[in-house]
């Protein structure tokens, strides 16, 4: 049962990814449509129409397996030997100046999180105890 369960929501989540393909192709929305469905399945979890365990078992799945989904980019990436071999210093160093900044935002915003729920949710919590 429980994999049927996660079937069907990897099924839901693969649904709103076309649905945000269509919406980019039919609206010319210059963003890839996975974005787009991600948006979707955000606006639709923030106004409870879709309740966080309808996806956490297909999402979760997808999340522990999401290295497999990079392995054909990363053995595409040995068509190209030539680009490597002659931007190869500027490709890494985009690389890891993008993987900085990404790493340095999201520990600000984890921070930022953290002290606020620290003062609301938590404290609440305690008083109620």
């Amino acid at each position: 049962m429980n994999l049927i369960v996660t079937i069907l929501q990897i099924c839901f989540l693969t649904v709103l990814f076309w649905l945000g393909n269509l919406i980019t192709k039919y609206l010319h929305i210059p963003l890839p449509g996975s974005i787009v469905g991600l948006v979707i399945l955000f606006l639709l979890l923030q106004i409870k129409v879709v309740k966080i365990e309808w996806i956490e078992r297909g999402a979760t799945w997808l999340l522990a397996e999401l290295l497999l989904f990079f392995i054909p980019s990363a053995v595409g990436v040995v068509n190209y030997q030539q680009v490597i071999s002659s931007q190869g210093v500027k490709l890494i160093t985009v690389i890891v100046l993008s993987t900085l900044t990404v790493m340095a935002f999201t520990g600000i915003t984890a921070q930022f999180i953290a002290k606020r729920t620290k003062g609301g949710y938590h404290d609440s919590r305690a008083k109620n105890r």
